[in-house]
């Protein structure tokens, strides 16, 4: 039996390149034990689903061969992070645990807290490694943008050629059933794995990501023009750094070669890349309101309350509200406007708390991650103390982000013979031109829900009521719209670019693995 072993718990960071923890192991030099543990609790939280488990399974069976060649094995573990760990202390006498920080829900820091205790009581050495651009207790004073880009510019860590592994059987996979995930529900789901998430990462910066400045926030052009790497950044397939320097890296080419279509589109990627990290930073620094906090502006909700139901299952009548939450139940995916309206329709129009249906939300998301899920949630469902928060008019918003209706026909097709200026809100067609569609209200397609002018100017004076007490609500002319900023879900917008980006055209050390651009660097050993 191996002793004095050195463990590695994967969490989010399912690879073997740029993988800090994994680094510092082998470094050791002692036996090394790759770990992921299946927690029950974990996947009975309601924000973890069915097509999030389906891509972790792609993804880990793509980590263990990626192990098994360099000469160890993924062991598989079911149960209480900590009974395993236990049990794997007594087995192997475990000299230090590695693993990433994570900024995770309430209940995943709960479990890491009590890990430490343990790990401190057992007398093991428990090895965090923050992830690349968040930081762990940040002093409100410090310059997080400069720390930011010289987490990005660092060389990544170069995968391990051999690993010394510790003896231990990998132990049986589980299935969803496991779980009470209930069956397959995503059709459409994309594939998980490190080589979707870098054949994903090499066709967005050789081609497939030109117009992504121009297209991104069209829900019928951003499942094309879009990374769609949300999901591998989650589940850590994919770094960050991997993904903002072979970005920084394609954009000095393409300016080189004088395409500033390009190169703006791949500036604009990275300023997400930056505004995602910054979600997370604010997730880490500011965990999620609980009830009773001050920021209970609406009745707390019921999971079988009928508007919820509607609002889930794209029956609202509200024809790019439906289509996106359709397009989300069939893929697990939906660009960030699209998430953000969905969450301020329900949190304003239809005055539901936030809770249940950002939970709901979330378990829809293949890409789902706390650290970007609930500051979108909490910047478009009001938490954030303004007195007049920006409430979105979703017919405007449907004729701005699919002015022809191709997302409307291809998701809600029972509208799809009404003509383009009547298909954002057909309650407004004429009785002939609903005729000549087949559309019946109540009968093929459900009567809007709400009338949505009057439930958002009456969601204005309830706000302003709980928050001003006296103060008249100020109409719609006058309040000042939401900073492009504080869109968080996917990939989010940031107003500032990166540092560095326009100052140099230098790019940093690159990736090992060739994107059809010339001149890639070595990676980097950790020191």
């Amino acid at each position: 039996m191996t002793r004095n072993v050195h463990l590695v718990w994967f969490r989010r960071d399912l690879r073997v390149h740029d993988h800090a923890a994994l680094a510092a192991a082998v470094a050791s030099g002692a036996p090394v034990l790759p770990l992921y543990i299946f927690e029950r609790d974990f996947w009975a939280l309601p924000e973890h689903s069915r097509r999030q488990f389906d891509f972790l399974m792609d993804s880990l069976t793509e980590l263990d061969d990626a192990l098994t060649e360099r000469g160890a094995r993924l062991i598989v573990r079911r149960g209480d992070a900590l009974d395993v760990l236990a049990d794997l202390h007594r087995r192997h006498g475990i000299e230090a645990i590695h693993m990433h920080e994570d900024s995770g829900l309430p209940w995943a820091r709960a479990r890491d807290r009590t890990v430490r205790r343990w790990a401190v009581q057992a007398g093991i050495s428990l090895r965090e490694q923050a992830r690349p651009g968040i930081i762990r207790g940040l002093d409100a004073q410090a310059d997080w943008a400069s720390q930011w880009a010289e987490a990005m510019s660092t060389p990544r860590i170069r995968a391990p050629e051999t690993i010394r592994a510790a003896t231990q059987a990998a132990g049986p996979w589980p299935i969803a059933e496991d779980f009470c995930l209930g069956p397959e529900d995503c059709s459409d789901r994309q594939k998980g794995g490190r080589a979707a998430g870098v054949e994903l990462l090499r066709s967005f910066v050789a081609g497939r990501g030109r117009r992504y400045q121009q297209e991104t926030d069209q829900p019928a052009l951003a499942d094309v023009s879009g990374s769609r790497l949300s999901p591998h950044l989650a589940f850590g397939t994919v770094s960050v750094r991997e993904a903002w320097q072979a970005a920084v890296r394609a954009r000095t080419a393409y300016v080189q070669d004088g395409d500033q279509t390009f190169a703006a589109s791949l500036a604009a990627f990275l300023e997400r890349l930056e505004g995602r990290a910054r979600a997370i930073q604010a997730f880490e620094d500011r965990p999620l309101p609980q009830t009773g906090s001050g920021e209970d502006l609406r009745p707390e909700g019921a999971p079988d309350d009928p508007r919820l139901a509607a609002w889930i299952e794209g029956r609202t009548g509200f024809p790019l509200i439906d289509a996106g939450m359709r397009a989300l139940r069939q893929t697990g995916w939906l660009n960030d406007r699209m998430r953000a309206m969905l969450i301020g329709f329900a949190a304003y129009q239809l005055w539901m708390d936030w809770r249940l249906p950002a939970e709901k939300l979330a378990a829809l998301c293949t890409d789902f991650d706390p650290g970007i899920h609930y500051p979108q949630v909490i910047a478009q469902a009001g938490l954030k103390g303004r007195c007049a928060p920006a409430i979105r008019n979703p017919v405007r918003l449907s004729q701005q982000l699919d002015p022809d209706g191709a997302f409307i026909r291809r998701w809600v097709p029972e509208l799809a013979a009404l003509p383009d200026t009547h298909i954002h809100a057909p309650w407004d067609a004429p009785k002939a031109d609903l005729a000549a569609a087949g559309v019946i209200f109540g009968q093929t397609y459900p009567m809007r829900m709400v009338d949505h002018v009057a439930a958002a100017r009456e969601a204005r004076e309830r706000i302003a009521r709980v928050r001003q007490p006296g103060r008249v609500a100020p109409s719609p002319a006058l309040r000042q719209p939401v900073p492009r900023e504080t869109r968080q879900a996917d990939l989010p917008f940031r107003k500032t670019r990166p540092k560095g980006i326009r100052r140099t055209g230098k790019a940093p050390v690159q990736l090992s693995f060739d994107l059809g651009l010339s001149g890639a660097a070595p990676e980097t050993r950790p020191v």
